[in-house]
């Protein structure tokens, strides 16, 4: 083992929640203060996040980017992808940021980064665009209970956002009261490439069922297995059904993937898609299926169910956590489900009293075949999904939160010293 290599691994062997806790701590030391008073904002915005990366948080700071585009709000994008550790590849074609003349000094900073590591960014980042500026952090937790070390980061921004009300509960206890600001995926709506079926292999006549998971996430979080286990349940080997797993990200997390592997091995109506594809192809496979199943134990949002349903995919998912903010039992199939202890083995989610959703199986079959056996149902389903998903995902929360910013926050009394 080289010298340079045995303190990254070593760094790796500990628990997620202690390198978790060290990153914050680290982070905001090193990070210089919000100004106080908190400053009011004008001029437009600067979102910063992964915006050449394909996760979860920098595809909400590229949908936000667009929103406002569309909002008529002057916004500059700002990737931080360079500036922290890289757990997924970049895009294949990174469609942002536009030329970047500088933003004005009173435009508000919003960060997706989540606290852990926020301090890190802000280090980082040059002290001319950070002084005197409003700092906003557009945060998401997946439990209940967002992790009180989460603390650090939060006191590094004057304002929270979060895209659902399940996620503001949890951040509610740790800093300012959280803005509920939904991902404004219907201000600009989903724009598929012209790929179809025959383009990605996908047979014309069966019906194709998609579950979306991103391995570099978590894997227990995501709960692809269940998926396997219910839509096996539902069909069995009919080879006019076919399951489509598209797990991004696989290459970090081989362990993950040889787990799907030995879940589905001897399905011949099982198709594992491991590419990283650009977004317009990604949102093209959505529209190739038929359903898409979502048997997540705890979603803080959830963009893909959400990206169907504005595509007018009928959805098929558990029913607790962030999706409720944009499905209920008219738009979309829930599943039933049981609290339970939270058992990650990756240690990410973690905590004393930490529960989290264990979906029905056989709630889950049952749906899959009602749904199969009646294309009028999955019609009508889709239809109402994407009615309610245009409604609840548009631009005006977005919009309203980004007009408070031009007066100052009250001050909730001093700040706690440095950690």
């Amino acid at each position: 083992m080289s010298a340079a290599s045995w303190p990254s691994r070593l760094w790796r062997r500990l628990p997620a929640s202690a390198r978790r806790r060290w990153l914050g701590r680290a982070g905001a030391w090193l990070a210089p203060s919000p100004p106080q008073p908190p400053p009011a904002a004008a001029g437009g915005v600067v979102v910063a996040g992964e915006l050449s990366r394909a996760t979860g948080l920098g595809e909400g700071a590229r949908r936000m980017l667009d929103a406002l585009a569309g909002l008529g709000i002057p916004a500059w994008g700002l990737d931080l992808g360079k500036l922290l550790p890289a757990h997924t590849p970049d895009l294949p074609a990174p469609p942002w940021p536009p030329p970047w003349p500088g933003p004005p000094a009173e435009a508000a900073l919003i960060l997706h980064v989540n606290p852990p590591l926020l301090g890190l960014a802000l280090a980082r980042l040059p002290r001319p665009l950070l002084r005197g500026r409003r700092r906003v952090g557009y945060f998401v937790w997946e439990l209940p209970r967002a992790p009180a070390d989460w603390a650090c980061g939060i006191r590094l921004v004057h304002d929270v956002w979060t895209p659902s009300g399940f996620a503001a509960a949890a951040l509610a206890p740790l800093g300012p009261p959280p803005v509920v600001v939904p991902h404004p995926l219907a201000a600009c709506p989903p724009a598929p490439s012209a790929l179809g079926r025959a383009d990605f292999g996908l047979p014309e006549t069966a019906l194709v069922v998609l579950v979306s998971a991103n391995l570099a996430s978590s894997f227990a979080r995501k709960n692809p297995l269940a998926s396997v286990a219910a839509f096996r349940a539902a069909f069995g080997d009919r080879t006019d059904r076919l399951l489509l797993l598209k797990l991004g990200h696989a290459d970090h997390a081989p362990v993950d993937l040889g787990a799907v592997r030995a879940a589905t091995a001897g399905m011949s109506n099982v198709r594992i898609e491991t590419r990283t594809l650009p977004p317009a192809d990604s949102l093209a496979l959505t529209r190739a299926a038929d359903l898409v199943l979502s048997l997540h134990r705890s979603e803080g949002a959830g963009l893909v169910p959400a990206e169907a349903m504005l595509l007018g995919v009928p959805v098929i998912a558990t029913g607790w956590s962030g999706n409720l903010d944009f499905m209920d039992a008219t738009s979309a199939a829930l599943v039933r489900y049981r609290l339970v202890p939270v058992e990650d083995p990756r240690g990410v989610y973690a905590g004393p009293g930490a529960e989290w959703a264990e979906p029905d199986i056989d709630d889950a079959a049952a749906w899959l075949r009602r749904l199969a056996e009646d294309a009028s149902a999955r019609r009508a389903l889709g239809a109402a999904g994407q009615a309610m998903a245009r409604a609840r995902l548009g631009a005006a929360p977005l919009e309203a939160a980004v007009r408070a910013l031009a007066a100052p926050p009250p001050l909730a009394g001093p700040r706690e010293g440095r950690p």
